[in-house]
């Protein structure tokens, strides 16, 4: 019984090279773009989390990659990602074209915009101020 990958690296040599090298250079997108973002598997796929929120996954399929970067991420590029063949909540980019790495590039940096910032939190004062 094979185990599921744990780490994104776990889950990349699991693929033959030519597939490993896209989903190498996809993780480098996003890590260049987003260098606060974590690593992890998610729905058994890459994750990149992004304040503690799913910023986007991806995942190699036997034709094509999937790249799921939400709703708000599919609806704002819906013209580019026209050209693409879609599946639930994602884009598939086939294997046997060139990869989109500048539309993914774009992708993430609207996808950034959608994670609010933390609010600061506020500190208790712990004393009251002397009268």
């Amino acid at each position: 019984m094979q185990t599921k990958p744990t780490t994104i690296d776990g889950y990349i040599a699991d693929y033959p090279e030519p597939v490993q090298a896209i989903l190498q250079e996809i993780r480098r997108v996003i890590a260049e773009e987003v260098p606060a973002a974590t690593e992890a598997i998610a729905y058994a796929i890459p994750t990149f989390k992004l304040r503690g929120k799913n910023l986007v996954h991806f995942g190699a399929f036997k034709s094509h990659i999937g790249f799921y970067p939400t709703p708000a991420g599919l609806d704002a590029f819906a013209e580019q990602l026209s050209v693409y063949a879609s599946g639930k909540g994602s884009a598939q980019f086939p294997l046997d074209k060139p990869m989109p790495f500048d539309l993914i590039r774009e992708i993430v940096r609207f996808r950034v915009t959608q994670i609010p910032e933390k609010a600061p939190r506020k500190k208790k004062n712990a004393s009251a101020p002397d009268a």
